[in-house]
Parts: C-alpha cells; structure tokens; sequence
C-alpha cells in the first residue's frame, strides 16, 4: 500500500493522518507534497478552526525509510536534497499556518517524525509514547528542522543527548520539559486532540492568528520592537469584528460567536 497523509474533517477540525502501512508510516515525499497541499486548504477555508496531525494504527511515525534512503545513495544527490526541500515546506507550511495545529501521538515519533511533532504548535501524547532522534545512530544528520526546534525548546544540554546520543526519550520526560503540553492514556491521544481542538475552535480566528504571530515573532525580536508589535495587533484586535463580540459577549455574559 502507498505512503499517504489521509485528510477528514471532524466539524471544525482538519485531521490529517500519517498512513504508510507496514512501515509504522514511515515518511514519504508524497506526504510533503499533500501535507502542503493540505495547508493550503486550511488557509482558504474560513470553516476549518484547528488541525490535527496524527499516525494511523496506534503509531505516530517513524521517521524516514532507510531502505529508499539506501536506495537513493545511488542517484544524484540533488534529488535527495529537492526531497528534504519538500519536507521542509511542509514543516515551514505548518508554523506559518494561522490556526491551532495539534500533535496527537501514540506509540512513538522518530527522525523527521519527530519534528513534524515539534513543528505543531502544541503536542498531546499518549503516556507511553517514545520520542527519539535517531540520526546519529545511522551517521545522519536531522531534517525537518528538528535540531532547530530542539536547540530553541530546551537547555543545550538536553538538546544535545537527544540529537548526539540518538536514544529514545519517554513522554514523561518531554512533558517535564515543556515539549508536551498533554499526557493522556495509550489509545486516546486523538479523542483528546480532538476534543482540545473543539474548544480552542471558540476563540476568535482573528485573535489565533496574531498570536501566533506574536509568539512567532518574540523568539527572535527585541523587547522594543515587540511592544510595537503588541501595541498594533492590540489596535487592530479591538477595532476587528471580533473585538467586539468579544467584549459584548464577556459584558452580557453569554458565549462568544466569532463564525
């Protein structure tokens, strides 16, 4: 059966699911291709709110296929990097996205797989998942971004075990660090994205997507320019539509209806 990333809606949420039977869906350049695709959509579609990223049969990826790894030592080392490229553009795809983009992940996230996870912007992990970063172990170097999100997510010291020493890490640990915002029980990490997804889908869009945007931007902008930032998003929210509803929805006491 063919590598494939599966796409269903759930009401307002996108599920998007790492399918590659046989491999514990092992990646492939036709994944990148739809996953950007997919963003594209997500981006057009006013109606969907969140997206969730998954794996099929209780397991979230493993990483590259070193087999067609193998295979492509054989061909011109262009090609290789043109896929890296298109896996970078999906990675790229879903930190530029507007909307809430949650990991769900069972069994364990390896190699590229594990970036696609840090690439989300928040991570539900069932409690006995395994994160590792196995390159090292195979004389590879990371893709996807992975040593970037790691170097940035955590103290140098722990970045540097998981990318040097290649040796899984448990959730439990990952979630003391800060990298998983929910441990939940084996088997129910997408019931719980899902159910999380449905209640960030009440917030503004409007207020998602500048804070994103601001959160984006504080990793590497200077406190100066950053209150700049917060001083026009804060303008602009109050005098956006949903600014308004907003403030008569918390003023009347009743929810909020921002679609």
């Amino acid at each position: 059966m063919a590598a494939e990333l599966l796409a269903q809606r759930n009401e307002s949420t996108l599920v998007l699911t790492l399918s590659n039977p046989g491999v514990r869906n092992a990646l492939h350049p036709d994944m990148y291709a739809a996953g950007v695709e997919a963003f594209e959509v997500v981006e057009r579609d006013a109606s969907i709110a969140a997206v969730v990223i998954t794996g099929a049969d209780d397991f979230f990826c493993a990483g590259g296929n070193l087999n067609r790894l193998l295979e492509n030592r054989a061909k011109d080392p262009a090609e290789q990097a043109q896929s890296i490229e298109a896996l970078g553009a999906w990675i790229s795809a879903i930190r530029s996205c507007s909307k809430p983009v949650i990991a769900a992940v069972e069994g364990a996230a390896a190699g590229a797989g594990f970036s696609l996870v840090l690439a989300c912007d928040m991570v539900v992990s069932a409690e006995n998942a395994k994160y590792v970063m196995a390159y090292a172990r195979v004389g590879l170097t990371p893709d996807g971004g992975g040593s970037w999100f790691l170097a940035r997510s955590l103290p140098r010291a722990l970045a540097s075990e998981i990318l040097i020493e290649g040796k899984p890490v448990s959730a439990a640990r990952l979630y003391e660090a800060g990298l998983i915002n929910r441990l939940v029980k084996s088997g129910t990490a997408r019931d719980a994205a899902l159910e999380w997804a449905q209640q960030l889908n009440q917030i503004s869009p409007n207020v998602v997507a500048r804070m994103k945007g601001l959160i984006e931007q504080a990793a590497t902008q200077p406190l100066a320019n950053h209150l700049l930032s917060e001083r026009d998003s804060f303008v602009e929210s109050l005098f956006h539509r949903d600014g308004l509803e907003g403030i008569s929805a918390f003023l009347e006491k009743r929810p909020a209806r921002y679609l």
